[in-house]
């Protein structure tokens, strides 16, 4: 809307914007203040600009942009004043403005802060124009900004639904394997059920035929009591018959004890007079001292050490593996971070499975070679030697942990050696009933042969 005031002239001054300039504008026209505020002198600034005046361009926009469009709005002479300077700036721009014809391809921003520094005729529209436009402007990016959003968005749900989907079927999958899982422990416990009643059963019929045997043996102890009683009258009746035997062979035992005496000194008379005729020497050795044998004072060296080895002698793990059916387990790392540590464990691990391929060929005894799977970077792709059983430990669970199961695994009575310097290890192995073996003594055996 334009207002005019009769009997002034129609150059634009008398028009009136009756509603806020809009925000693109000015911006625009704060800038333009702000650009021709250098080229004025602190006295052709209004007082309430002057403490700006050594301020950036920027900096000034930045603090003084209210004052600066007050002072533009009340300031008829300060507006002129900018006027001039943006003339100089953008002369082409103003002198289209002052014919009345802006030039199409102008911003209409630029356009609408020019017109309302310069005032010329029908600046008003302008002014309202730029506004329109730049509302219609920002309508039209909000809905372009909307329109993005929204596809945004769609994208966003196809993808929600279909993680939504996989989700969904991944659920119902792991429920399926849930309840068979359940289905099998139900089996599984059902079974156990019955193996408890029947276990019950057979308890309870062990009882009975206990209460049987027990009431057996209650019987036969009572016959056996009877039967020791008349046994024992029996014994007395016997005692009683041989001491009135006794009496009787005591009353004709001279006559007999008579020639028995003189039986035995012929006998010995007799002897005496065979041992002068052979002169016999006296007895000096005696049977014991025939049988061939080691005395104390005569063992070898030889024989000491057959029969009594230091732990940390090789030759007792000859001994070990020349046990029929041994097995051999053997924990890699420890022996070969005793022997070799500075090597690559790479390079430890070749040697020593090319070592033990060596002892399995020499002894002929079972070979199992354990490695810790933690100190793995990536899986090892490695083919085992000849005569010699390669295993990794799993995650979670370490090469200690593989070495009992190993042992465990084995049937009772069987020869079973572990080497390891690891004390958990020996005492663990120890309690089920396996040979531990010191890994020093795998090494002293390597470097002999």
């Amino acid at each position: 809307m334009v207002e005019t005031t009769g009997g002034e002239p129609d150059d634009g001054t008398a028009e009136v914007l009756d509603r806020p300039l809009p925000d693109g504008v000015r911006r625009r026209v704060v800038q333009i203040v702000s650009d021709g505020f250098g080229g004025l002198t602190i006295g052709e600034l209004p007082s309430q600009l002057r403490q700006f005046a050594r301020f950036a361009p920027n900096r000034r926009a930045k603090f003084a942009g209210n004052a600066m469009a007050a002072a533009l709005e009340t300031d008829p002479l300060f507006r002129q004043r900018i006027a001039e300077k943006l003339r100089e700036a953008q002369s082409e721009l103003t002198g289209a403005l002052d014919s009345g014809a802006p030039p199409p391809a102008a911003d209409p921003l630029d356009v609408a802060a020019a017109a309302y520094v310069l005032r010329p005729t029908g600046w008003v529209k302008l002014v309202a124009a730029a506004g329109e436009e730049a509302l219609r402007a920002d309508a039209e990016r909000a809905d372009e900004e909307s329109r993005a959003e929204l596809e945004r968005l769609r994208q966003e749900l196809a993808e929600a639904r279909g993680q939504t989907k996989a989700e969904t079927e991944r659920l119902r999958t792991e429920l399926e394997s849930a309840k068979k899982e359940a289905e099998s422990l139900h089996r599984k416990l059902r079974g156990a059920l019955s193996d408890v009643k029947r276990g019950e059963a057979a308890v309870r019929k062990l009882q009975a035929e206990s209460d049987t045997a027990r009431a057996e043996g209650q019987a036969q102890l009572s016959a056996a009591e009877s039967e020791a009683r008349r046994l024992k009258a029996r014994l007395g009746e016997a005692e009683a018959a041989l001491e009135a035997t006794r009496r009787a062979t005591r009353e004709g035992r001279s006559v007999e004890d008579m020639r028995v005496r003189l039986l035995l000194d012929t006998v010995l008379e007799a002897t005496q007079g065979l041992r002068r005729e052979l002169a016999l020497p006296p007895v000096s050795v005696r049977p014991a001292e025939t049988v061939d044998a080691v005395e104390p004072g005569r063992m070898t060296p030889k024989d000491i050490a057959a029969r009594a080895l230091s732990e940390h002698d090789p030759a007792i793990l000859d001994q070990l593996l020349a046990l029929p059916q041994v097995h051999l387990v053997v924990d890699g790392y420890n022996v070969t971070k005793t022997g070799y540590p500075q090597m690559p464990l790479e390079k430890q691990r070749l040697r020593l499975l090319g070592q033990l391929s060596q002892l399995a060929a020499q002894t002929g005894a079972e070979v199992t070679c354990v490695f810790d799977g933690a100190e793995l970077a990536a899986p090892v792709l490695l083919a085992p030697p000849r005569g010699v059983r390669v295993l990794f430990s799993k995650p979670g669970v370490t090469a200690d942990e593989l070495i009992r199961q190993l042992v465990r695994a084995e049937p009772p009575g069987r020869p079973v050696i572990v080497v390891s310097t690891d004390r958990e290890v020996a005492d663990g192995i120890a309690k089920a009933g396996a040979r531990p073996v010191a890994s020093v003594v795998l090494l002293k055996r390597f470097s002999h042969g």
